[in-house]
């Protein structure tokens, strides 16, 4: 995979660069349809370093390789100036984890770059990662994105994995696409914290003065109202309960049937390894396409990050539609079937006809049924489309649609 390679820059003297990224800014903030943009660029430090391989950002500060704006037109330094400010906005860099650095970023700027094509702001650079399928299919979403990317490739030219190294730029693809800058991981829970409420108050101030001037389209609200109001990513929710599953390394809630046949009621030992999870998908009708893109994507995740013995997919609506299922070596592809009411108690009966005993069954739904059927012996989560619809047993979180 190669890189992308910067010519030497025009001008030895960097006001040269800074003037132009002060245009970039008063561009924004006089352009009623972009004063969102324009009044969180002008709050933060936008500075020129031949040390950045394109342009970085940690959340505190830009920093921009003056190189790189040598190739880049007005409208499209204009572009990456936005693409900077939403980086931290959509908290890009305390959401990453123990995700690979480079894969990640590029799933944030594809959401990035989705948004401020959709906002017609100035030019999208050429090198920049766009595709609206993908967009979809990761559910809108940065962590749904990674999910479904495939698997950063090995080596590549101009030096190791991982380390851009000074004048290189980023690795692009075939089609001589790649991240336009790099995302500075937050360094501890304290300053991720920090940063995340001081980006709360600077995205109100913003949303304000666009409003002040009638600008803020509903898209921008949308993202606005997630960023701001408090919430529980699902998706973390999801997380946490399949790593709870998977480190009870002792539990009776399956008794081990080596000794079961002897009258012996003992807990299984499911150790280090993820055991077999069944994700049960209502197919009713209700479920939107955007959820269901969601939901496909985090049980890819699934897959990538835990790699369970099996994987059950079970669609259904008033019964069973249809029944797949995935091994560690499969790759997993969620295609819905159904359509019709909606009965649970189907999918707990199809799995004890067919003997498959998750650790844990995983339910996308509205929760509009009255048809539990009794409680499993395992641990059941409902991940439901609709805000305080209640289940008679198991955990219940609701999705929300987040960036």
């Amino acid at each position: 995979m190669q890189r992308l390679t910067l010519p030497q820059r025009k001008h030895a003297d960097d006001k040269h660069y800074i003037d132009r990224l002060a245009k970039a800014k008063t561009r924004l903030i006089l352009n009623p349809k972009h004063v969102f943009f324009g009044a969180v660029a002008m709050n933060m430090p936008h500075e020129v370093d031949e040390r950045v391989p394109t342009a970085a950002t940690s959340g505190e500060w830009v920093k921009y390789n003056p190189a790189f704006m040598d190739m880049l037109t007005d409208d499209e330094l204009l572009f990456l100036v936005a693409h900077e400010c939403l980086h931290p906005m959509l908290e890009h860099m305390t959401r990453e984890g123990s995700r690979d650095h480079d894969k990640w970023n590029q799933a944030c700027d594809y959401v990035i770059n989705y948004l401020l094509v959709e906002e017609a702001v100035g030019s999208m650079p050429k090198m920049g990662l766009y595709d609206k399928a993908l967009y979809a299919q990761g559910g809108g979403t940065s962590e749904g994105i990674y999910a479904v990317m495939p698997p950063p490739e090995e080596g590549g030219e101009g030096g190791e994995d991982g380390e851009g190294g000074e004048g290189q730029g980023p690795r692009l693809d075939s089609q001589g696409r790649g991240a336009l800058d790099d995302v500075v991981q937050a360094s501890s829970g304290a300053k991720a914290s920090e940063l995340e409420g001081r980006w709360k108050v600077a995205v109100a101030q913003a949303a304000q003065a666009a409003k002040m001037v009638g600008s803020l389209s509903a898209n921008m609200a949308r993202m606005v109202d997630e960023i701001l109001k408090p919430k529980v990513d699902w998706r973390e929710v999801l997380r946490r309960f399949i790593e709870r599953v998977r480190t009870d390394e002792r539990t009776f809630s399956r008794p081990n049937r080596r000794y079961y046949t002897q009258g012996l009621y003992l807990p299984s030992v499911s150790g280090e390894q993820m055991g077999e999870l069944a994700f049960a998908i209502d197919c009713s009708g209700s479920i939107g396409p955007r959820e269901l893109n969601q939901f496909a994507a985090e049980i890819r995740n699934v897959k990538q990050e835990g790699n369970p013995i099996k994987l059950h997919i079970i669609y259904f609506d008033s019964e069973v539609c249809h029944y797949d299922e995935f091994t560690r070596d499969d790759e997993v592809s969620v295609q819905p079937h159904g359509g019709g009411g909606t009965a649970f108690s189907p999918v707990f009966r199809y799995m004890e006809k067919h003997g498959i005993e998750p650790i844990a069954t995983v339910f996308l739904t509205d929760l509009y049924c009255g048809d539990f059927g009794p409680e499993p012996g395992h641990p059941v989560l409902w991940v439901s489309t609709v805000a305080d619809q209640p289940a008679p047993w198991g955990e219940v979180i609701t999705m929300k649609d987040m960036e």
